[in-house]
This record gives structure tokens, C-alpha cells and sequence, in this order.
């Protein structure tokens, strides 16, 4: 029973932590943006959904088509680039930039050449935190939900035919994942990533899993849709709308567990229909 919670407990540990490192951000960047009388662009729903879908099509022509060996140096290029990104925009609300940069130029390079399954996991978490409320702010509410409602969709075919567990497994092997690794062995927080391969944990029987797979966008996406809500109606729907996120989130393991019997499980989309329920309620009781 212990070994079939954890991954359910580290999840709803990184979304609790995620979105409240999201509100923080947020909240800094909120000051900034009105001290500078900055005004969010509020970005349409057709140019973001084609941007998504361009990106899916296009890594998934170039990891069919080239090598992973000609692949992996330059996806770990872009991941230390990303991780080094998310460390900055925490840290530089904090700190002067003459600190924050070279600490996340250190936070990159020591995931580049020392990638451990924790700091990969404590890297991802920030990083997809800042993205939330920078992102977030680029959109109205709306607009993001339906993006989301539309992704759901896509991951529930995505899932279904195979594609996110071949993109993921494709990824794995060059030790880049876009994705949460929870081992159920304390020790095993220690290893590297090129010992996960996703396509390995499929062929595995549930409970013989030591490892569980959660995809980034399972948790970046709501994190956008929180720090949205935040900059549009305030904290206190924001938040309402974060424990949406997290009930939904919650809710993609029993499914997993009963119904799919440990087969892959989309999460985005229980996360969006609950996220749209949280958010309908706060338009009406706390606008």
C-alpha cells in the first residue's frame, strides 16, 4: 500500500509546493509589472494552440527522423538553458541580478554534468513555478482554460495511441525528460537519469514499478492557469483554483490504479475539468 502512495503523495507534495512558489512569483512580478505600468498582452487562443501543436510535430519528426545520438547534447543543452532560466526568475526577485545569474548558470551546469533524480525533480519544480507566473500573466483566464480543455484532449489520443509514452521514452534515452521521477526508494533519488527509461517502466508490472513518471505539462499547465487567475481576479481565487488543480490532479491516480489497472494515465485531463469548476466558482463568489 505504502509502495502504491507514493507516487500520489510526491505529486500532491511537488503541485502544493509548485503552485505556492507560482503565487509567490507572481505576486513579486505583480509589483513589478505595476511599478512599471506593464500591461499583459492577453495572447489570443490560435496563435498559443498552433504554437503547441507546431512544437509537438516538429520534436516528433526530428526524434523519428534523427539519431538520439546526434540528439542528446543538444536537448541537454536546451534543458540546462531552461533550468538555468527558471532558477534566474526566482532568484532575481530575491536577489540583484549580479547574484541570480551566476546562480543559475551554476544550477544549469551542475544538472548538465551531475543530473541526479532529485535536483532534476527540484530544477523542474522551479522552473515550471516561474514559468507560471510569467507565462501566466500573458494570458486571460478563459483563454488558458480552453488551451487546457483543447491540450486534455490531446493527451487523452496522445496516450491512447502510444505517442506520449513513445516521445517520452524517446527523451529518456538521451537522459532529458520533461517530467517528475519519483522513486519509491529513498536511495534511488541519487541515481542519474539516463538509469530511468520510460520504455522499460511500461513493460513492467504495476506494482514491480520502482519508479513513477509525471509529465511536466501535469503540472506547468495549471501552474499558468493559477498565476492567470492571480493577475486577473487575485489571490484568493487563484488559490481556490490551485486546489482545483491539485483535486484533479489527485484524482488521475485512482483512475490509474482501478480503472486503468496501471496503465498510462492522462492527467491534464481531470486537471482541466476540475480547474474550469474552480474557477466558474470563484468567478461567481469571489469577484
Amino acid at each position: 500500500m505504502k509502495s502504491k502512495l507514493s507516487p500520489f503523495l510526491w505529486s500532491g507534495t511537488v503541485m502544493v509546493l509548485a503552485l505556492a512558489l507560482t503565487l509567490y512569483v507572481a505576486t513579486r512580478e505583480k509589483l513589478f509589472f505595476e511599478e512599471n505600468q506593464v500591461v499583459s498582452p492577453d495572447i489570443s487562443l490560435g496563435p498559443v494552440t498552433a504554437y503547441f501543436f507546431g512544437v509537438v510535430v516538429v520534436m516528433g519528426l526530428i526524434l523519428f527522423i534523427i539519431p538520439l545520438s546526434k540528439l542528446r547534447w543538444i536537448f541537454r543543452a536546451l534543458f540546462t538553458l531552461m533550468f538555468a532560466w527558471g532558477v534566474f526568475i526566482v532568484i532575481a526577485l530575491i536577489l540583484p541580478p549580479a547574484v541570480a545569474y551566476p546562480v543559475a548558470i551554476i544550477a544549469g551546469m551542475t544538472w548538465l554534468f551531475w543530473d541526479r533524480i532529485w535536483l532534476h525533480d527540484l530544477l523542474l519544480l522551479i522552473t515550471l513555478s516561474g514559468a507560471g507566473a510569467v507565462f501566466g500573466f500573458l494570458f486571460s483566464p478563459w483563454t488558458f482554460i480552453i488551451f487546457m480543455l483543447v491540450i486534455a484532449v490531446y493527451d487523452v489520443v496522445a496516450v491512447r495511441f502510444g505517442f506520449m509514452v513513445w516521445m517520452a521514452d524517446k527523451l529518456s534515452e538521451s537522459a532529458t525528460m520533461p517530467a517528475f521521477v519519483f522513486s519509491k526508494k529513498i536511495k534511488d533519488w541519487r541515481l542519474r537519469l539516463k538509469n530511468i527509461r520510460v520504455g522499460d517502466l511500461k513493460k513492467e508490472e504495476p506494482d514491480r514499478r520502482e519508479y513513477a513518471i509525471l509529465g511536466g505539462g501535469d503540472i506547468g499547465f495549471p501552474l499558468m492557469l493559477t498565476g492567470s487567475v492571480f493577475f486577473a481576479a487575485g489571490l484568493a481565487s487563484a488559490m481556490l483554483v490551485g486546489v482545483f488543480a491539485l483535486m484533479g490532479l489527485m484524482s488521475a491516480f485512482p483512475i490509474q490504479l482501478l480503472w486503468l489497472k496501471g496503465k498510462p494515465m492522462p492527467a491534464l485531463p481531470p486537471i482541466a475539468f476540475l480547474s474550469l469548476i474552480g474557477f466558474v466558482i470563484a468567478s461567481r463568489f469571489l469577484s
